[in-house]
């Protein structure tokens, strides 16, 4: 399993969104930069029970769907294509209804039709996480950007007065309060 994996985010869809690390970077570090890398991750964060079947292709599909959930969840200037591709995931966690038939012998039966299922699925349930974290609260307000000038991991704020700075206190709060006191020590030297 891969080491580097982080879960500050509070929600699934914030864990998500944190693949892509080093934000505030020119050159962010891409965390899912192959189609094992999802299927590991997807089992990582328990979405699936064992390693899915991922291609290319769905690996593209999952970083714009991580993009999207960015710029919605932080209500930073989302368009009205990643409000679509959220929503439209979304819908896909829940299957869709049995439907009833006849057979040539007049007897009803219920078909039951198959959603998505492994990595699309899980997929598809992060979307629905951040579909429920908006219709919850005012999620602007909730969804932070990790204070450390090298961190920028986004996370749920659940504090009391919404006032957290730091994405966990023992990832980068410590290391905030270490510069804080090494640099009172060199200015006192």
């Amino acid at each position: 399993m891969r080491q580097d994996w982080i879960w500050h985010g509070g929600r699934p869809c914030l864990d998500l969104v944190n693949t892509l690390r080093e934000r505030w970077s020119a050159t962010p570090r891409e965390l899912l930069a192959a189609p094992a890398d999802l299927a590991e991750w997807l089992q990582a964060a328990e979405l699936v029970d064992r390693s899915p079947q991922v291609d290319a292709e769905l690996l593209a599909r999952a970083r714009e769907l991580r993009e999207a959930l960015d710029r919605v969840l932080r209500n930073d200037r989302p368009r009205p294509e990643d409000v679509a591709l959220v929503d439209g995931w979304g819908r896909r966690a829940v299957p869709p209804p049995a439907r009833l038939r006849l057979d040539e012998a007049g007897r009803v039966h219920a078909e039951v039709p198959h959603g998505a299922d492994g990595a699309e699925r899980a997929l598809a349930l992060i979307a629905a996480d951040a579909v429920a974290l908006v219709a919850a609260s005012a999620v602007a307000q909730q969804v932070r950007v990790c204070a450390h000038e090298r961190c920028g991991l986004r996370f749920l704020d659940r504090s009391p007065g919404r006032n957290r700075q730091w994405c966990s206190m023992r990832r980068c709060g410590n290391r905030a309060k270490a510069s804080r006191h090494h640099a009172r020590r060199s200015a006192l030297d």
